[in-house]
């Protein structure tokens, strides 16, 4: 294994179970274990289970919690109830984006969990602390703490509360979590996910996630790698930090506005965010179908038909749910309107294509 990485408390079961892995994030992690298409439908079709123990786990109390989140953070967590959970971006005052990320509000005053992606851990958590100044606030790092599974498909409810016992979670609407006590240390379980199907988080003590993950295995839950992990969001028309949003893109480019409350009195990022709305911006990100089983890769050229340069693949893949040829692209603003036609370069040969929403397949979330 390559120096300086880290592991989770789930790579020896990996390494059992034959996974191919690789680094990423700063951490090895299972990319497959049998085939990407064979995960893929697993989620699709029934359920299928993933380590993310990498995520980081940031908790932030004390009296000014609620304010302070609410100054980092795009969305309004003002009207949170306790066991909700908020999907959107801390910003560098540019507008670029410093992460996304999820707030849990915890059942108790002035505390909440961010949940934050593996590879921007130690960013995040600078940038948490820097902002923190003027602030009556304790930003807590918990990440090597915590261990996590992702449980996703149709069949992840039935699951969850068959082969790990929780027989609450069927109360759990979309975007709540609730918490459990076992052999008195704490279990989260949330139902978010990140497929565009119906599932759950547990997040638990390194010990416990073996255990559960173990218990799960048994059961024939299918484990899945981080390949199709994004061929599943991506499908689902979710965004991944270093592709579709970065210090360069910013929510508006990305599509992702909605998630940016600008009737909140101030975040940071948002006086660029509001000149961006009103139409400073150059690139949009959009969603691309090409008329060929050719596959775009990101970095790939988005062109006219006369060759001119107008955009770049953030991500593609012939979509396995869809037996499509698709991909996100950040392109010139003037060509992003839906059925705009546009070409992608791929190695020596043009393939044309028009722009589609970026929700390429329908979501089957519980609401």
């Amino acid at each position: 294994m390559e120096e300086n990485l880290q592991i989770t408390p789930l790579y020896d079961s990996h390494v059992a179970l034959g996974a191919k892995m690789s680094p990423f994030a700063g951490f090895m992690m299972p990319i497959q274990y049998s085939d990407i298409t064979t995960e893929h439908l697993a989620v699709r079709n029934a359920v299928g289970m993933f380590d993310v123990s990498h995520m980081g786990e940031v908790f932030i109390s004390g009296k000014d919690a609620q304010k302070y989140v609410n100054h980092i953070f795009t969305n309004d967590i003002r009207p949170m109830a306790d066991g909700q959970v908020l999907y959107g971006m801390m910003l560098y005052p540019d507008g670029g984006t410093v992460d996304d990320l999820l707030v849990y509000k915890e059942f108790e005053p002035d505390k909440y969990l961010l949940v934050i992606n593996a590879a921007n851990i130690d960013k995040d958590v600078a940038w948490m602390k820097e902002q923190a100044a003027g602030f009556d606030v304790v930003v807590d790092n918990q990440s090597p703490l915590w261990g996590q599974i992702a449980v996703q498909g149709p069949d992840a409810e039935k699951t969850i509360m068959e082969v790990l016992g929780f027989k609450e979670v069927a109360e759990l609407g979309f975007y709540t979590f609730r918490n459990y006590e076992i052999a008195g240390k704490r279990v989260i379980v949330s139902r978010t996910g990140y497929t565009g199907e119906d599932g759950f988080e547990v997040y638990a003590t390194p010990e416990q996630t073996v255990a559960y993950w173990k218990q799960l295995l048994e059961a024939g839950v299918v484990p899945c790698g981080l390949g199709c992990r994004d061929t599943l969001r991506f499908e689902a028309g979710l965004p991944l930090y270093g592709d579709e949003l970065s210090a360069d893109i910013s929510p508006v480019m990305a599509g992702l506005g909605m998630f940016c409350k600008m009737d909140k009195e101030e975040f940071i990022g948002k006086d660029a965010l509001a000149a961006q709305k009103a139409g400073e911006i150059s690139k949009k990100l959009v969603g691309i179908e090409i008329e060929d089983k050719a596959i775009p890769r990101a970095g790939y050229p988005v062109e006219l038909e006369d060759g001119t340069e107008v955009g770049v693949v953030t991500t593609g893949y012939h979509s396995i749910s869809l037996d499509k040829s698709i991909c996100f692209a950040l392109v010139d603003k003037a060509y992003a309107a839906l059925g705009t036609p546009l070409w992608i370069h791929i190695r020596k040969r043009v393939f044309p294509g028009k722009v589609v929403k970026k929700r390429f397949y329908q979501t089957r979330y519980k609401k």
